[in-house]
């Protein structure tokens, strides 16, 4: 596989370096060994010292004989012979061109292997606009392809199901020893208060950290509902003494395991 990077004559073994992680190292590991030239940049103490730490073996051509590295001289020459197909007369735009230059020239099929770099590379060929285009009716199906999709679907649900059986093992060891309480309407609970949702009524760590009982007066599911606060009007998160308690704030608001009826909170009154 061939990968076309544009650079500039100026470039020290530092950039070259840099480049050079950019856009192979990332796509394909570091390298066992490396052909190149005999150029400063790459006889340089820099460039020597990274691959020896990196156990990359440096290979360099014969001085004056491009022909000892005949597989990169090929692709030089092909590229350039794909680019001045490409732009034409318009010269400054062969930087904009090098990628197409190069996945032309990873998917074209090869004498000598074939098939396509990108084939050799990866297992398949990537998707072209020529892929795009709709296929007619009348063609015949490749059962290859067919196989590789119900392979790939099958590969997917059994990952999918093996999540799944992992999360109910996480759910069942979160809630073990919890006890799932329900509300009603008329319900009396206990609100817990966090400093940094009523910071007037928790302004220390020693106050009390809840307060009620306050009267549910709608439920809208298991884990959402509204109390009637009458002593909290002032506070800026309800209005008009009704607070709503949705469900990504039922475990900053939760309410507390105590669960008074309308009848005991009648008694509660009496006594008092």
């Amino acid at each position: 596989m061939a990968h076309f990077i544009a650079c500039h004559k100026t470039d020290d073994a530092v950039n070259v370096a840099n480049v050079f992680f950019r856009d192979v190292v990332r796509l394909h590991g570091i390298p066992r060994s490396i052909v190149s030239d005999r150029d400063v940049k790459f006889l340089s103490h820099f460039w020597r010292t990274l691959w020896s730490k990196l156990g990359t073996k440096l290979m360099f051509s014969t001085t004056c004989h491009p022909q000892t590295d005949g597989q990169t001289e090929v692709v030089n020459r092909v590229s350039s012979t794909l680019l001045r197909d490409v732009i034409k007369k318009n010269i400054k735009t062969w930087e904009d061109c090098l990628p197409h230059v190069e996945f032309a020239y990873n998917h074209v099929v090869h004498s000598a292997t074939n098939m396509s770099p990108f084939e050799v590379v990866y297992g398949y060929n990537p998707t072209t606009p020529l892929d795009m285009l709709p296929l007619s009716f009348e063609q015949v199906m490749n059962k290859d392809g067919q196989t590789k999709a119900e392979f790939v679907k099958k590969m997917h649900q059994q990952v999918k199901e093996n999540l799944e059986k992992r999360t109910r093992k996480y759910e069942t060891r979160a809630n073990k020893g919890k006890k799932r309480v329900t509300f009603d309407i008329g319900d009396w609970v206990w609100v817990h208060f966090r400093k940094e949702r009523f910071p007037a009524q928790r302004k220390s760590k020693l106050l009390p950290r809840g307060d009620g009982p306050f009267q549910i007066v709608d439920k809208v599911n298991d884990n959402a509902y509204k109390l009637d606060l009458p002593d909290l009007r002032s506070n800026p998160f309800q209005e008009g003494g009704m607070m709503e308690i949705k469900d990504h704030v039922v475990k900053d608001l939760s309410l507390a395991r105590l669960k008074f009826r309308s009848s005991y909170a009648a008694r509660l009154s009496s006594t008092k």
